[in-house]
C-alpha cells in the first residue's frame, strides 16, 4: 500500500454544548473508530481538537492546523464545519493533497446570534478542485435542508464522487446509531 498521512478534522459543537470532552459531539460518532482502524494499518493519523469549536474561529483553526505536515501524500477528511475550514484553508495555502473526503459537509451559517458568518462566508477557490487528486463526499438521504444545500455548493464547486448513504443523517451517532463507518474507512484505503 502506497504511504499516506491522514488528517481529521472534527465539526463544530452547538453553542449550548456541553465542553467538556467526554460530552463533546465530535468524540460521540466515527472519529475515533476511524483513529483506531487507521492506526492499526500502521498509517499515521493526526487528528486535532480544534480551538474552541462552540465558536469557530478561522484564524485559530488556522494556526493549530498549520502545525500539521500536509503535503501530496495526505488525505484530509472533514466533518460539517471542518469541511468549510478545510476548503478554505486549501484554497489560501494552495497546499496539493492526495484525497480530500467531506462528512457531511457545512457551508451555511446558522447561529441566531450570528457568530458563525465569518467562518462559512468565503468564496470557494476554484483552484482546489485541481489541488486534490481525489475528491469524495459523503451524504445522506435525511440530512437537514441547509445540509442538502451545502452538500450541492460543494460539488458543483469541487466535483469527486458523491455517496449518499441512507439514513446517516448528519454523520453523528443520534443519526447513526454506531460509532462504526465502514465506507469512510474503505475510501480512506482505496
Amino acid at each position: 500500500m502506497e504511504k499516506f498521512n491522514c488528517i481529521i478534522v472534527h465539526g463544530c459543537l452547538d453553542s449550548d454544548e456541553p465542553r467538556d470532552s467526554e460530552t463533546r459531539t465530535y468524540e460521540k460518532h466515527w472519529r475515533l473508530w476511524l483513529i483506531d482502524n487507521l492506526k492499526k494499518r500502521n498509517i499515521k493519523v493526526y487528528a486535532p481538537l480544534m480551538p474552541e469549536p462552540w465558536a469557530p474561529d478561522y484564524k485559530k483553526w488556522k494556526d493549530e492546523f498549520d502545525k500539521r505536515n500536509i503535503d501530496e501524500n495526505s488525505v484530509l477528511i472533514g466533518h460539517s464545519c471542518g469541511c468549510a475550514f478545510l476548503v478554505r484553508w486549501l484554497g489560501e495555502t494552495k497546499k496539493k493533497i492526495k484525497k480530500f473526503i467531506l462528512v457531511a459537509p457545512w457551508k451555511i451559517p446558522h447561529r441566531k446570534d450570528k457568530s458563525d458568518v465569518d467562518f462559512y462566508s468565503y468564496n470557494i477557490d476554484k483552484g482546489v478542485r485541481e489541488q486534490v487528486g481525489k475528491v469524495i463526499i459523503f451524504t445522506s438521504n435525511d440530512e437537514e435542508e441547509d445540509g442538502k444545500k451545502s452538500v450541492k455548493i460543494f460539488h458543483e464547486k469541487l466535483g469527486g464522487k458523491l455517496i449518499e448513504l441512507k439514513n446517516h443523517g448528519h454523520f453523528v451517532f443520534g443519526d447513526m446509531g454506531t460509532y462504526e463507518f465502514p465506507e469512510l474507512l474503505e475510501k480512506v484505503l482505496s
